[in-house]
């Protein structure tokens, strides 16, 4: 008999660790399909794919210029034979630019696709963070629903204690009115949750590209780690981890390099030409002639004028002072929000931890003292209902608390980009 028990003691262990893990997996699905249908990543892609293909339009030579013409014909008889220096001319020029200046534009340009990449690490991130704030928000509704039906069945029952106080003339009227009427309140309140409901359910389904109504499992919270961690660690895991963060160091690091490509500018470019110039039979003479091969190599003077060149390396400077300013400016805000959060975290904690330690286990004593002294007539039936309200408001603030604590977690892991320290 004991080995039955245990084997169904261990049974039923594993059933709730499968069935977490699979709650787990839940949220996980959520994410990994909302980030699939995602029409803001696949534009991301295609903006990526864009400047993927304009490395190969600067870091390739110019094309070749085929030249073809007549030289030194003669204009009173348009004749090919009339004189010696009359040719039929084909030529080629190819423009090179100053060994370095395309590799530079190369460089300069892939930068691009590095940018896109933080973006669409982040984009990934916030819908991450999207779908758990929903997650989270529809759980509580969830929540609020069930708790919300056990208040209405627990009127319900009190109720019929009512009922019978008043039908032996130990409760009036008005208490019975009384407990109807904060039964129809419960219900209202019931179909309000619900029309939440709906709407965070609307909002989630929104995100996974599916039907409005679309059922959405959520994971009860009953439990929930809690972290302790410092303005300073958020700080330092986010200028290591956030995307966005890397992206703005990336952009700064473009401007860098297409100072180097303005800087190539005062370098000159050089065009090689070969021309062959073919002569036909000279008529005077009847005597065939040599054809001839000519070569040039031309060289830019790379004047600036204006000031065109100076000025645009001036323009990648400044580039690197706005990503610069932008940096420590998204760094600022960023730590306003640590400290906000940290604030947050650190209050919910605590109160979370007076609802369980204190309020909850006293409101369900209360609760009880006053059902069992309303039906030996010690108190009245109005603290009975306060009693009930008031374990129903704490049920429920309760469990709003954990699920924005877990919300609070969500933001902070997208805003540095990365998990935050174990829970205990």
């Amino acid at each position: 008999m004991k080995k039955l028990i245990l084997i169904g003691l261990a049974t039923f262990a594993l059933t709730c660790i499968n069935n977490l893990y699979a709650q787990t997996a839940q949220l996980d699905s959520l994410i990994n399909k909302a980030i699939l249908v995602s029409p803001k990543l696949k534009m991301l892609r295609a903006k990526r794919n864009v400047a993927e293909n304009q490395i190969p339009q600067v870091s390739n030579l110019p094309n070749p210029m085929l030249m073809l013409g007549l030289m030194n014909m003669p204009t009173n008889s348009f004749s090919f034979d009339q004189e010696p220096m009359t040719q039929k001319v084909i030529g080629l020029q190819q423009t090179i630019p100053f060994p370095g200046k395309l590799s530079a534009m190369e460089d300069a340009a892939a930068v691009d696709t590095l940018i896109i990449d933080k973006e669409i690490q982040d984009a990934e991130n916030e819908i991450k963070k999207n779908v758990c704030e929903k997650y989270y928000s529809l759980s509580f509704f969830k929540k609020s629903i069930e708790y919300a039906g056990e208040s209405k069945n627990l009127l319900e029952k009190i109720s019929q204690v009512v009922s019978t106080k008043y039908s032996v003339s130990t409760a009036s009227q008005q208490n019975l009115i009384k407990v109807q009427l904060e039964i129809t309140n419960i219900i209202d309140k019931i179909e309000n949750l619900k029309s939440m409901e709906g709407s965070v359910l609307s909002g989630l389904n929104a995100l996974l590209l599916q039907d409005a109504g679309t059922p959405v499992y959520t994971e009860t919270f009953d439990s929930i780690k809690t972290i302790n961690v410092t303005v300073k660690q958020l700080d330092s895991l986010a200028r290591a981890n956030r995307p966005f963060l890397q992206g703005i160091q990336l952009a700064q690091q473009k401007g860098r390099l297409k100072q180097r490509v303005a800087e190539k500018d005062y370098l000159p470019n050089f065009t090689l030409g070969v021309q062959y110039g073919q002569r036909g039979t000279l008529e005077k003479t009847g005597m065939d002639q040599a054809d001839f091969l000519s070569f040039s190599v031309g060289i830019s003077l790379p004047i600036n004028y204006g000031g065109k060149i100076s000025s645009k390396v001036q323009e990648a400077t400044s580039i690197q002072e706005l990503y610069s300013e932008q940096y420590y400016n998204a760094i600022q805000n960023l730590d306003g929000m640590f400290g906000t959060a940290v604030t947050d975290l650190n209050s919910i904690k605590d109160r979370i931890n007076l609802f369980e330690t204190g309020l909850l286990p006293q409101a369900h004593q209360n609760l009880s003292s006053a059902l069992s002294s309303y039906q030996v007539n010690k108190v009245d039936f109005i603290n009975v209902i306060d009693a009930q309200n008031q374990l129903y408001r704490i049920e429920t603030n309760l469990y709003k608390l954990k699920t924005d604590y877990l919300k609070k977690i969500a933001e902070l892991v997208f805003l540095t980009g990365t998990g935050l320290p174990a829970g205990r």
